[in-house]
């Protein structure tokens, strides 16, 4: 792999880091009067089953009891975050059912600030169903939005939750939302200096203009990567040796010039067009159980980082062992760890 690398410029392999791990401003966000960082988007009850095998279109299978946890992309990244010490702030809607409760609570439980949750009546909140194989810990999920779906332009133009949106340091968004509200919060955080990391996910390949002009940093994974620059993927597979060098200048005509593509169980790349460089980040090895919000942890550490000044470099660096960590355990955010669990798990 060293050897694949070695032949593109300024394309540099990074271990990750421990110093990472040992940030000691993290712990001390939590004095702060405003939220530090603050997340809009999505929460989720997760309805989650392990089966020997992912079923076949079509196939019924044997799995094992269901089990109901704590989810959604934008709540699992506030969870990472949260779990890291910074001081997070909820934002998104929640229905009138039990699981809204169920998962107001599991995030004040870590930490999270839920105090502008909108609780929408006679809705019921969002869930997703999912199937995990056992033996490879891969997952299927059908996503139903419910209250999601209400995290609407006139929850966003309320007077205080612009208020806490634009007093926060960076802001985390992704897809699981109305496009319209979240354009809106990417706009209102640009025009206030706050930074802006948005995760293409749910995956669209066209995004409007405003939304890419507005945020700072995008995070998507290889197969995103390719089909919205319109790069055809390597071949074999062989993301080690793909031109990543162009990936950087077609991501800059694209519209973002800092920009994370996960490779899964490889690492990560982190494009920094105005250093004109490309960041190699090794991943971490574990033995996965669950990959259920392992993307969600590791965008939750890159805005925990982002919101203390650590470069982009660093935060995915500490975000592959926040990521690897959550693939050993169950389920999304129940399988978070704070900062002393990953420094003693990876014997650090």
């Amino acid at each position: 792999m060293l050897d694949s690398l070695e032949s593109l410029e300024k394309i540099k392999v990074i271990q990750p880091v421990n110093v990472a791990l040992q940030h000691e401003t993290l712990p001390a966000l939590r004095n702060m009067k405003m939220p530090t960082v603050a997340i809009v988007g999505s929460m989720n009850a997760d309805y989650t089953i392990v089966a020997n095998r992912l079923p076949m279109p079509g196939e019924t299978i044997k799995g094992n009891e269901i089990r109901i946890l704590p989810g959604g992309k934008s709540g699992n990244q506030a969870v990472s975050a949260a779990k890291l010490g910074a001081h997070v702030c909820m934002f998104g809607a929640v229905g009138d059912d039990a699981n809204a409760d169920f998962l107001t609570g599991a995030l004040r439980e870590s930490g999270v600030d839920t105090t502008y949750v909108r609780h929408v009546p006679n809705c019921n909140s969002g869930a997703t169903v999912i199937t995990v194989d056992a033996q490879s810990g891969e997952n299927t999920i059908v996503y139903a939005p419910g209250s999601n779906s209400q995290v609407d332009i006139d929850y966003i133009q309320s007077p205080s939750v612009q208020a806490a949106i634009t007093n926060a340091k960076v802001l985390g968004l992704c897809l699981e939302s109305p496009l319209e509200s979240v354009t809106m919060c990417a706009r209102l955080a640009h025009e206030h200096g706050v930074k802006v990391l948005l995760n293409n996910s749910p995956f669209l390949d066209t995004l409007p203009q405003d939304l890419i002009r507005s945020a700072d940093i995008l995070l998507v994974n290889e197969h995103e990567m390719a089909q919205l620059l319109h790069i055809s993927e390597p071949d074999s597979g062989d993301w080690d040796s793909f031109d990543w060098k162009h990936t950087l200048h077609a991501m800059h005509e694209f519209g973002f010039n800092e920009a994370i593509v996960t490779l899964g169980s490889r690492g990560s790349m982190v494009l920094d067009y105005a250093d004109n460089s490309v960041h190699r980040i090794m991943a971490q090895h574990v033995n996965a159980v669950d990959t259920t919000g392992c993307g969600d942890a590791f965008m939750g550490t890159v805005l925990a980082c982002l919101s203390v000044d650590m470069r982009l470099v660093d935060a995915a660096s500490l975000a592959s062992y926040v990521a690897a960590y959550a693939a050993t355990g169950f389920g999304a955010q129940a399988s978070y760890g704070t900062v002393a669990q990953i420094r003693q798990f990876f014997h650090l």
